[in-house]
């Protein structure tokens, strides 16, 4: 297929799209997704973060609050709905304060749209195969998407050594729709329960699978048996009751 690099017109068998949710190969390819959105700025690094990371649930719309220690700084960030763009930089600055950090000093200060793959939304069309953020495939839940490049890229290049494109959607399909199918539901949750679900994912019941799943150990919390499932059911009802509420 013919495609244009730097204004150079050339011919490839297979393209990959590995350009991120503002690439054209999305657009190209005619999938769609809908969006996240978040913002983060970088502090010098607080004593009280070193090697300790904070999450803060329920204060964000379809989010969450963070604040990371990277190396010699910390990392202050919200994340959330789309509809909650507007809102981004005052739910940034009551995160700093909450923490004892100037908002207005914050360096690096960057935003995000984070892509979130429709049910429908293709991975592949022709001989196009998208990766990553340009197939969409962040967590919903979480707002990361390095696990889900790692795994779109490592499927799609062993789809093209092997000859066999059209394998490519249904085996990422297979990989991660699990997960990501269980983070929609957590999320739900989470955003209407904050205080309920969090209490249930910190059960010794339930605390030792979200941990399986973090180490890759477990690919969705569906895999997890016998008593430990008792928790993680009470979560997928209450994201049930909040899917039924939004529609």
């Amino acid at each position: 297929m013919p495609i244009r690099v730097g204004g150079e017109r050339v011919h490839a068998d297979v393209v990959i799209g590995a350009d991120g949710v503002n690439g054209i190969t999305a657009r190209t390819a005619g999938t769609d997704f809908g969006h996240g959105v978040a913002l983060e700025g970088n502090a010098p690094l607080d004593p009280r973060y070193r090697g300790r990371l904070v999450l803060e649930l329920g204060v964000v719309p379809g989010g969450y609050g963070w604040v990371f220690p990277k190396g010699d700084h910390v990392n202050f960030g919200v994340g959330g709905w789309a509809s909650e763009g507007p809102r981004l930089r005052e739910h940034l600055r009551r995160l700093c304060m909450e923490h004892g950090a100037d908002a207005a000093a914050l360096t690096d200060l960057r935003g995000y749209r984070l892509p979130f793959r429709r049910a429908k939304s293709i991975v592949a069309r022709n001989n196009v195969l998208l990766v990553g953020d340009a197939a969409g495939l962040v967590d919903p839940l979480s707002g990361d998407g390095m696990y889900e490049a790692f795994v779109s890229a490592k499927l799609a290049a062993e789809a093209v050594l092997a000859g066999e494109l059209d394998a490519y959607a249904p085996r990422v399909l297979a990989e991660l729709g699990p997960l990501h199918a269980a983070s929609w539901t957590a999320k739900y949750a989470l955003d209407r329960f904050p205080r309920l679900t969090f209490a249930l994912a910190r059960t010794p019941l339930a605390w030792p699978v979200i941990a399986r799943i973090v180490r890759g150990e477990l690919r969705s919390p569906s895999d997890a048996r016998g008593r430990m499932k008792a928790p993680l059911k009470v979560v997928k009802a209450l994201g049930r009751i909040d899917e039924r509420l939004a529609a």
